[in-house]
């Protein structure tokens, strides 16, 4: 009997074993659907979307991405270096010697396996986070694609204030207090340039 917030689906298979096919997944046994919204909320979900504000330039927005990708590098090469964790060699990479030997995506997967790995410590790391060490990177690996990938649509100004905070998050539980305030002056200098822009609209040159 369908329940006031949806609708159950079970069939006689879904009371035997658990082990699933290799084509069945969880989707595939007892599941439920949601009742759809009413016609008045979808027909305000389906409005076009409000106007989010972009005063930066797009070179200004690469400036920026490209400074908080280049600093997390450093903070990264720093803290492996200062706690001595190993980096595996592979044969197509060169051995690391400076912080740019390792694009922010390769140096997020190395610390996420020193972590997963258990070979870094809780207390080298902002109140002992180990399990929110992992999350903090994923959050910045827009960084490295928004950076990189010159063909990208324009980011919102929330967007890039966004990514700026989010790098300073990666240097807050690494406790690399020089990359904060780096990026604590980089997140208020844009924000500046955004909030005179917003003041002095003008035609873009």
């Amino acid at each position: 009997m369908p329940s006031r917030s949806g609708s159950l689906s079970m069939s006689a298979s879904d009371t035997r074993s658990p082990r699933r096919s290799s084509n069945r997944d969880e989707f595939d046994g007892p599941h439920q659907f949601l009742r759809p919204p009413p016609a008045d909320i979808l027909a305000s979900q389906q409005r076009d979307l409000p106007h989010v504000p972009t005063n930066l330039l797009v070179q200004e927005q690469d400036n920026v991405l490209s400074r908080v990708n280049d600093r997390l590098a450093q903070c990264a090469f720093d803290f492996v270096a200062k706690y001595q964790f190993p980096i595996p060699l592979e044969q197509d990479k060169r051995p690391v010697q400076v912080p740019s030997d390792r694009e922010w995506t390769e140096w997020v997967f190395l610390l996420k396996r020193l972590a997963t790995k258990r070979r870094i410590p809780a207390r080298v790391l902002y109140n002992g986070q180990i399990k929110q060490l992992v999350t903090v990177l994923e959050n910045s690996l827009e960084m490295r694609h928004a950076a990189k990938h010159q063909s990208r649509p324009l980011k919102d100004d929330r967007n890039v204030l966004q990514l700026i905070s989010a790098g300073l998050q990666v240097a807050k539980i690494l406790k690399d207090a020089a990359c904060m305030e780096y990026m604590d002056s980089l997140y208020l200098q844009t924000e500046r340039v955004i909030q005179a822009r917003k003041a002095n609209p003008g035609p873009v040159s």
